[in-house]
Order: structure tokens, then C-alpha cells, then sequence
């Protein structure tokens, strides 16, 4: 899953907010100076350079000057993430690009990574309409088919894993658990823009905000492998799972996705690839946290070929770090299954401290300039 979000999102989404980032992109004739807004993030503030900004790309320049790790987000007018940096540290700085139209948007830090964070609010007024790059469009395009794809095959999948369950076959169930992930972990990069999905079927009982209710995967993990049961609470969840992963393949032809979304989205991702599954939080029931770190990683990636040739042209350099880095990640994960056709990996208790310190460092050696590929997009 991805991290808790700020809160869950509501279910009833404004005009505003559904035209607030679109396949066109606004610019005024302010000067590059004028497009980035200087946040300073402290334990309990989170102070802007401006109120105000014309609508187009605007880049945040985020420094932590608190003792906690922060994340800092452009939020929705109800709540939905145009965009997000985490996991900055004390002391760090970051910078992540994003696109918004003209609209009301807040600007929150989130000191401990907890709560609703301290939030700025941010006007984006109106500028000259411009075009495009229109191979940009075309990547937003594949990749709202490419989620589409994954959503309607992973529906069969999630059905034959509840069927088990619902029968009361844990060893049945314990199989179609982790193929029936597979697609929703490959469209993670995007999950932002699925709304309240993520945490309805993704959250791990660690990840719970108040009130909410533990259901979805991670509870029927548990009770697979842990508890070793499957009781009537456990056959109602998975029908709701279902019902829960029908909405999300409804909305993707519907969701805000935009270049700089998806080059983000693949960034944060691989961040909680190195934060939670290196670790093996987040199957810490079944194990089979190198199944979802594939399909993280195939996600990223296919964000990042549909976005490549814009982002060669601008940043020819960066294209060749990430195509080595990418390359040497799936190298590396192939050395955990016996045949790259399968996703029968090794299971994660076998991994050891160095082979996950070894995962970690590919991890985080690929997510350094997959950081920049959204400034390269939006040149």
C-alpha cells in the first residue's frame, strides 16, 4: 500500500476539483523564479513563499528544518493528492513538480508523517491556455489504458482468492492471494488519483487512521496466515474487497492523471518499496512481499518508457541513469524466482539482513534520479 494518506477522501468531489489538472496545460508569462514555491517544513509549521500562483508546472523547493521526517502534499479541495515528496528527512531538501489549473489547492506538511498536517492554503489563478507536448498526452492516454488493463484482469483473480475464502479453503485462499495483487500493485504509482481505494483495500493494521475500520488484503492475510481461520467476518470483508476493487476498475477511466502524476507517482513509490517492503512490513503474514515489489517496479517503469521520449530529449543524461538502474533492480529481483515468466518468488523470510540491505541500496540507487524525471517531463 501506499502511505496513510491525510484522510479518507470523500465521496462527493467538486467541479472545481475534477477540472483541476488536465491533458492542458496552463502557463503564464512569469518567469521560471516565479513557477516554484519555497516551502519550510518544522515540527509544528509549514510555512510558503506565496499565497498565490499562476496556474501551469510549479515546482516546490521543500526543506526540513524540523526534527521529524515530513511529507509535504498539494492537496484537492477534497483532499485528493495532485502531488506529494515523503519521507524528507531532518535537515534534507527535496523538490517534486507538479501541473494544476486554476482552482483553490492546500499546501500541507506532515511532521512524524502522521495526522492531518499543517496545511497552507494556495490560489492558482488563471493564465494563457498552451498546448501540451503531444507525446505527452499519448503517455497519459497508455497509461489510463495500461491501469484499465490491470484492473479488469485482477478482477477474475480477486474473485477466484474470495471464492476460496469463502469456502473455507485456507490453503486454496493462501495461493490466489498473491496473484490477485498483482495488478493493483503495478498501477500504484497512480493510486492517488483512485480516490479512498487505497485505503479501503490496501491498509495494513499499522496504517489505520482513527475510526477506520481494518478490511480489505492485509486483514485477510492475517487471518490466512496468522490466525489460520476464516470465520463469517472474514467471508463478508472478502465480498467487500470485491465490491471495493470493482469501484477502482470503474474509476480509472475517470481519474486525474497527468505526466508529472505519473512520474511522482513512480518515485513515492519505489520510496515505500525501500521504507515498507524491503522491510517486510507489508506482507508480514504470507511473505510474499517480492511479488508486490515486482509489480511495484514494473508499474514505475512502464510510467517511466511511456514518458522516456520527452524525457530524453530534455534530460538525455538522465534517460541513460534510469534505463541502467531500472535494469539492474530487475536483475537483481530475478535472482529470487527460478523462472521470469512466474511470480513464484522467494518467499521474504528466507531473504536475508544483507540481501535486503543489497535490495534496499538497488532500491533507493534507482529512486535518486527517478526524482527528477517529472522536472525533465515538464521542460
Amino acid at each position: 500500500m501506499r502511505a496513510v494518506r491525510l484522510s479518507v477522501v470523500t465521496a462527493a468531489v467538486t467541479a472545481a476539483a475534477l477540472t483541476a489538472v488536465t491533458g492542458c496545460t496552463e502557463k503564464s508569462d512569469a518567469k521560471d523564479g516565479d513557477r516554484v514555491i519555497n516551502v519550510t517544513a518544522t515540527d509544528d509549521t509549514c510555512e510558503t513563499s506565496t499565497k498565490e500562483i499562476a496556474a501551469g508546472h510549479v515546482e516546490l523547493a521543500i526543506e526540513n528544518k524540523g526534527s521529524k521526517v515530513t511529507e509535504v502534499y498539494v492537496l484537492f479541495p477534497d483532499d485528493r493528492v495532485v502531488t506529494e515528496r515523503e519521507n524528507i528527512g531532518p535537515g534534507t531538501k527535496q523538490r517534486v513538480t507538479a501541473e494544476v489549473k486554476a482552482g483553490d489547492y492546500q499546501i500541507a506538511c506532515k511532521p512524524g508523517m502522521k495526522g492531518d498536517g499543517i496545511r497552507q492554503d494556495l490560489k492558482v489563478t488563471g493564465g494563457s491556455a498552451a498546448q501540451r507536448d503531444p507525446r505527452l498526452d499519448k503517455a497519459v492516454a497508455a497509461y489510463r489504458a495500461y491501469a484499465q488493463t490491470q484492473a479488469d484482469e485482477t478482477l477474475p483473480k480477486v474473485r477466484t482468492f474470495v471464492a476460496a475464502v469463502k469456502s473455507g479453503d485456507l490453503e486454496a485462499a493462501k495461493k490466489a492471494y498473491a496473484p490477485s495483487r498483482i495488478g493493483w500493485e503495478r498501477t500504484e504509482p497512480v493510486a492517488e488519483s483512485f480516490g479512498d481505494i487505497d485505503p479501503k483495500v490496501d491498509v495494513r493494521a499499522d496504517g489505520l487512521e482513527a475510526g477506520q475500520e481494518f478490511t480489505g488484503w492485509h486483514r485477510l492475510e492475517k487471518a490466512l496466515w496468522q490466525d489460520k481461520r476464516i470465520g463469517t467476518a472474514e467471508k463478508t470483508l472478502a465480498d467487500q474487497l470485491v465490491t471495493d476493487l470493482t469501484d477502482w476498475q470503474q474509476r480509472v477511466g475517470k481519474a486525474e492523471i497527468t505526466p508529472t502524476s505519473m512520474a511522482n507517482g513512480a518515485k513515492e513509490l519505489l520510496d515505500e518499496v525501500a521504507t515498507g517492503k524491503v522491510t517486510g512490513e507489508e506482507e508480514r503474514y504470507s511473505h510474499t512481499d517480492l511479488v508486490d515489489f515486482k509489480a511495484n517496479v514494473e508499474g514505475a517503469q512502464k510510467s517511466y518508457e511511456l514518458l522516456k521520449p520527452v524525457a530524453e530529449e530534455n534530460d538525455p543524461a538522465l534517460v541513460t541513469e534510469l534505463d541502467k538502474q531500472f535494469a539492474a533492480l530487475n536483475t537483481l529481483l530475478d535472482k529470487y524466482r527460478a523462472n521470469t515468466a512466474s511470480y513464484d518468488f522467494t518467499s521474504y523470510d528466507k531473504v536475508g539482513a544483507a540481501q535486503r540491505k543489497e535490495l534496499s541500496d538497488a532500491v533507493n540507487a534507482l529512486a535518486e534520479p527517478l526524482s527528477k524525471l517529472a522536472a525533465a517531463v515538464a521542460k
